[in-house]
């Protein structure tokens, strides 16, 4: 099998996390690429960094690859899609911190995961991504013009709010005034948009969430659209430039720009073990079922 890791600097504590899956995947004879900066951060985990092979950008990664095991957390993960992009090869999450929506396999159960994914008890999910693009063009977004999460409009240099036209299949939706608006995936459903207030939709789901954030029109609400829905936007406010954020990624647009949303023409292949679900963690995370009365 042959697999790409892809992961940030780390603490003491997660350094033996990193070694056990390094360990794990050594014992099944593993063909392991290590994306370049991450080995060269963690010298004292990897040892010399001729013993590994390496990866440095998406070009590096294609069909050969069986799967990605990023390192970290959720936040990784969002990261990994820069690499990973439209080569479909199927991701999985180890969580060095607290449980995650996307990165599911808990740093004790590293060496069960590795078992599993070698005997073949997981099955993948594909996740929807959203697409962007602007007139005129921006180019800190015109190559990776893509998110898993969310694609967020927001205010830069003012404390005053923000007005977004926004616009459905070219038909005029409304135009909110607020801190900004976020249009969300399913798998971004549990992020920022669950954060301002919008609903938590299953990954499988065929719709996108557009959630605006902190409305000052309080009639303003979360609204649920068909994923196959195009949709414009264009931001009015008293400062001339505004953020665009995909995921983590952020851009600066001003009042010319038109916002153009979609559905990207690609997903992401996630792995699912067997032992795991998007059901399951949503009670762990959310603490449903929780109340002593219910025990």
């Amino acid at each position: 099998m042959k697999i790409a890791i892809y992961g940030h600097y780390f603490n003491q504590e997660a350094e033996k996390y990193i070694e056990i899956l390094l360990n794990a995947l050594k014992a099944k004879n593993t063909d392991i690429y290590i994306e370049e900066s991450f080995l060269k951060l963690n010298k004292s985990i990897f040892g010399a960094p001729d013993n590994y092979k390496t990866f440095s950008n998406f070009k590096e990664l294609d069909d050969s690859f069986d799967l990605m095991f990023t390192v970290g957390g959720d936040g990784t993960l969002l990261r990994s899609i820069t690499y990973i992009r439209d080569s479909n090869i199927p991701v999985i999450g180890v969580n060095l911190g607290r449980l995650g929506f996307l990165a599911t396999v808990k740093k004790e159960a590293i060496v069960e995961a590795v078992v599993a994914l070698y005997n073949n008890e997981y099955d993948i999910k594909e996740r929807a991504l959203l697409t962007v693009k602007t007139t005129p063009k921006t180019e800190e977004i015109s190559e990776i013009n893509f998110a898993l999460n969310e694609i967020t409009l927001s205010r830069k240099d003012s404390a005053s709010m923000i007005t977004v036209e926004t616009y459905l299949d070219n038909e005029y939706l409304t135009s909110y005034w607020a801190d900004g608006l976020i249009a969300s995936t399913p798998t971004g459903s549990t992020g920022y948009s669950l954060s301002c207030g919008g609903p938590v939709i299953t990954p499988q789901a065929k719709s996108f969430v557009l959630t605006p954030v902190a409305p000052h029109n309080l009639n303003a609400r979360p609204l649920i659209i068909p994923d196959s829905t195009k949709i414009k936007m264009r931001i009015i406010g008293r400062g001339d430039e505004f953020f665009i954020s995909l995921d983590s990624r952020i851009a600066t647009i001003n009042s010319e720009t038109e916002i153009f949303i979609e559905k990207a023409p690609f997903t992401l292949k996630m792995i699912e073990l067997k032992n795991h679900s998007f059901i399951k963690t949503l009670r762990a995370k959310l603490l449903w079922g929780e109340d002593t009365r219910n025990k």
